[in-house]
């Protein structure tokens, strides 16, 4: 399996995206690191470099997740898979309270909790940008509202 993901490929998926991080909704140019490409499954895992397994991730998402496929639940009960941006609705597993990401199904708490998204900084990060009118941008309103 490949890693290489060129300049091509890399629009495709950016501009499929909306230039946001399909996990925490922010867009690229309002985080200080910008956004990368993430293999939803792995290399490792055996995951094809390929569109339908490509996410456009920011870098706090993406390096949280690493090759992770999932976490235990809270409960410790079973393991859950992560949240998937091309086979899951962001709004049936999120939503948005102000600066504050909640969870609304066990895929999404384990999403959440593993990718940090209301880590202290994050939330400072958004409340900020909400101050500022830059979060939530159209386009993440629009994945925010949506339903399958």
């Amino acid at each position: 399996m490949s890693r290489y993901i060129d300049s091509a490929l890399r629009s495709v998926v950016a501009q499929r995206a909306d230039s946001l991080c399909e996990y925490c909704l922010i867009h690229e140019e309002n985080t200080f690191y910008g956004c990368q490409i993430d293999h939803i499954i792995s290399v490792k895992h055996g995951g094809p470099t390929s569109p339908d397994n490509l996410s456009y991730a920011c870098a706090f998402c993406n390096r949280a997740k690493g090759t992770d496929l999932g976490s235990v639940s809270s409960t410790g009960a079973e393991l859950i898979r992560f949240f998937n941006p091309r086979t899951d609705t962001w709004s049936e597993h999120f939503a948005l309270n102000g600066a504050v990401i909640e969870s609304l199904t066990e895929i999404g708490e384990v999403t959440a909790r593993i990718l940090g998204f209301n880590s202290h900084d994050r939330i400072l990060e958004r409340e900020a940008l909400l101050a500022s009118h830059l979060y939530p941008s159209a386009a993440a309103e629009t994945r925010i509202r949506e339903t399958r």
